[in-house]
């Protein structure tokens, strides 16, 4: 039992440090992206720091649970208030998604070339699979419903990345100014389904 005990505490430590990783990606590219997609007029890029920002919350979410638990909180009590405020930051991203992909093809708003704009996604596309697969290895570890959530936002991340670099560089090649949202859109029902099994509390039985 202390052995399983230790073990477990060196998970936690482990899931914490994700966490922090997590954050502080996700702050250094929302602020990038949101500033590059300013000068730029890219509002692609202005919707992905946004979609950055609502990651950090869920990353901070998460770091308030695995905290709990560390300092020796119920941590299931905290696992399902964490898990429902996951679901609801899913929410908000297909919120973000929805008006901001259909605002675009009625408005035929056209993504811009930013050399900044498309170097942030390729670094993201570098950083989120790895960051969302040593999530969900944590999450196995752990047994964490709301920690197995979050690594698929983190996934959900990396699928705008290609969003975002694969609009940017259509439109610069072909004039495909629509590709962006058509794609975007697609990605709603995966977004929706996980919020809402997020927030009915869907238990961590695949965890693993």
């Amino acid at each position: 039992m202390a052995t399983d005990a230790v073990t477990r505490s060196q998970h936690l430590r482990r899931g914490i440090l994700l966490e922090y990783l997590t954050i502080g990606w996700n702050l250094i590219e929302g602020i990038v992206a949101v500033a590059s997609g300013t000068i730029s007029g890219s509002i692609a890029l202005i919707g992905f720091g946004i979609d950055s920002f609502i990651e950090t919350s869920s990353g901070a979410i998460l770091l308030w649970r695995l905290r709990a638990e560390h300092r020796g909180q119920n941590a299931e009590r905290v696992e399902r208030k964490a898990l429902k405020l996951v679901g609801v930051s899913f929410m908000l991203l297909a919120v973000y998604v929805a008006f901001d992909s259909i605002k675009a093809l009625i408005e035929k708003e056209v993504p811009e070339r930013s050399i900044v704009g498309i170097g942030i996604a390729v670094a993201s596309l570098i950083a989120m699979p790895w960051l969302a697969h040593a999530k969900t290895e944590a999450a196995g570890n752990l047994n964490s419903a709301a920690l197995r959530a979050d690594s698929r936002q983190t996934s959900l991340c990396a699928y705008l990345s290609v969003i975002l670099l694969g609009g940017l560089v259509l439109n610069a090649l072909l004039g495909w100014w629509w590709a962006d949202p058509i794609a975007a859109l697609c990605m709603l029902p995966v977004i929706v389904k996980e919020g809402r099994e997020a927030i009915r509390g869907e238990t961590c039985s695949t965890c693993r």
